[in-house]
């Protein structure tokens, strides 16, 4: 199970939802948090983020990631829409909450946004064989969808957000009615020039998502039955409903709104922008009823997460020791060949163990060894040819998670001599390795080239390996199936490195599998 956290951090609120994903990609959201931090405002006007919403941005990023962190979250994905897009310093916010929080924001643009909005949404509802207009009313921006359930067809960000209209048209007013006059006026100006596409799309029901909506549905709710809204998800209203709150909104003095049941306090001034939006849109399209959606951008955050990552997803769950899991999808990745280079890397680990007396290395570099051995013939995957030096290129370059980057120079050097010539001083590969740890490389690296040629074939014809230890000499003893002929002769030809590091010489003796089992 891998339990993740995602983050929006939105113009007039930053939400983060912490979800359980499941191996078989089922997902449980286990608790969510929002907080009103408007970055937003004054944004749009001045084009800068204020010295107060970088402070309080930075704040809830901070907490967070701790309530994440403490829930056991493994990772964290973060987007950032408009405010910041927009925002001349917004650069300033996303490396202060990096370098506190350890949390990079990825800055999504408006139709990146849009995307991430369909498939939330699409999460949320069954949109059968229809096509949905969603409409997510933001503080920022307003973003507008068509999709069905299969696909996204058509989209478009327009500058209508919430904070932003009222900051640009009902602040600086010297009047409600004069700065309502132009922000209309803007809103259809926009919406003039947006909405024919979608026309031409064609859809069947309006959806409306976003805090602004979910609020507006609030209040309708209430306003109408004088009872709270049961439920948020997949609730109507008509559009006479919309009318009747932006009347309400508008004649109620915005020292009195948060009087107004069901409304937010903290959109007690934005609100009414955002209503005066949704009416247009349904008032220019001819649509009578909204629904209303609970999902959102961070809903398909995690949609998206589950895409993106469904190999990582499904190796976690199968393989939860990070560094093991990082080789193998290295492996994979290269598409190796699972069974002659897990059978050569049992192989190694069976010398490694039997001549811990020689080589006195402990279970560090018997990890070595055997991430050594997986990977060793991944460099097929760029040319057969000179495949070992391919192999040790994609390991240096592969930037292994939980590896240091001497741990992954030497795992390269040891695929990298699984065969031809031995390590020799002018080797430009060897530069780059730790002194201290050459003589182990070549220990590690002479075991595989041994275990490897043992599996000359790719057969598996040597079933195991039985090491005796004399004074000057190390027998290996190979219960064989078959024939074995071709992997001694491969294996006495790789003994070199290995002897020099043991100080042994080094002889086969093969014992047929009746025999060891008699």
């Amino acid at each position: 199970m891998l339990k993740l956290a995602l983050i929006d951090v939105g113009s007039n609120s930053i939400h983060m939802i912490i979800a359980e994903v499941q191996p078989d990609f089922s997902y449980k959201v286990i608790d969510r948090h929002k907080n009103v931090a408007r970055l937003g405002d004054e944004t749009f006007k001045t084009g800068f983020l204020s010295p107060e919403a970088i402070v309080r941005g930075i704040e809830v990023m901070r907490n967070f990631t701790m309530l994440a962190r403490n829930r056991g979250v493994s990772r964290i994905e973060a987007v950032a829409t408009s405010a910041i897009r927009e925002a001349s310093n917004g650069g300033e916010l996303i490396e202060s909450v990096e370098r506190q929080t350890g949390v990079r924001i990825r800055v999504v643009t408006g139709l990146e946004e849009a995307r991430l909005i369909y498939l939330g949404v699409r999460q949320s509802m069954d949109f059968g064989d229809r096509n949905v207009l969603i409409a997510d009313l933001g503080g920022g921006s307003v973003e507008l969808i068509t999709g069905n359930r299969r696909e996204l067809l058509h989209a478009a960000s327009l500058k209508l957000g919430a904070i932003r209209l009222h900051d640009l048209y009902l602040k600086p007013a010297r009047s409600l009615r004069d700065g309502l006059e132009q922000l209309e006026q803007a809103v259809e100006g926009q919406l003039k020039k947006a909405l024919p596409r979608f026309k031409k799309v064609g859809f069947e029901e309006l959806v409306g998502t976003s805090g602004m909506v979910a609020n507006l549905a609030e209040v309708m709710h209430q306003h109408t039955t004088d009872r709270p809204l049961p439920q948020l998800n997949l609730a109507r209203f008509s559009f006479k409903d919309v009318v009747a709150i932006q009347k309400l909104l508008t004649d109620t003095p915005a020292i009195r709104r948060q009087d107004i049941p069901g409304l937010d306090v903290a959109r007690a001034d934005v609100l009414l922008p955002a209503c005066i939006v949704l009416r247009k849109i349904m008032e220019r399209l001819d649509i009578s009823e909204v629904m209303v959606s609970d999902k959102a951008i961070r809903d398909g955050l995690l949609s998206d997460f589950m895409e993106r990552h469904r190999e990582g997803i499904q190796a976690e769950s199968e393989i939860p020791n990070l560094r093991r899991r990082e080789v193998i999808q290295l492996a994979r990745k290269c598409h190796y060949d699972v069974v002659h280079t897990h059978h050569v890397a049992k192989l190694a680990l069976q010398i490694f163990d039997q001549t811990k007396a020689l080589h006195r290395l402990d279970e560090t570099e018997r990890e070595w060894l055997e991430y050594g051995a997986i990977l060793h013939d991944i460099g097929f995957l760029i040319n057969p040819r000179q495949h070992h030096k391919h192999s040790y290129y994609l390991i240096k370059h592969s930037d292994l998670a939980g590896f240091t980057a001497d741990e992954i120079e030497l795992i390269g050097n040891i695929a990298r001599y699984h065969r031809k010539t031995p390590p020799e001083d002018d080797h430009r590969t060897l530069k780059n390795l730790p002194p201290e740890h050459r003589d182990t490389m070549e220990v590690l690296a002479g075991i595989l080239r041994v275990a490897n040629a043992l599996d000359r074939s790719h057969f598996g014809v040597i079933k195991g390996i039985e090491c005796e230890i004399g004074a000057k000499s190390l027998e290996l003893l190979l219960t064989t199936t078959e024939d074995a002929a071709l992997e001694v002769w491969a294996a006495r030809e790789r003994t070199e490195t290995l002897a020099e590091a043991l100080r042994r010489e080094i002889t086969f003796k093969i014992r047929p599998i009746e025999e060891a089992e008699s």
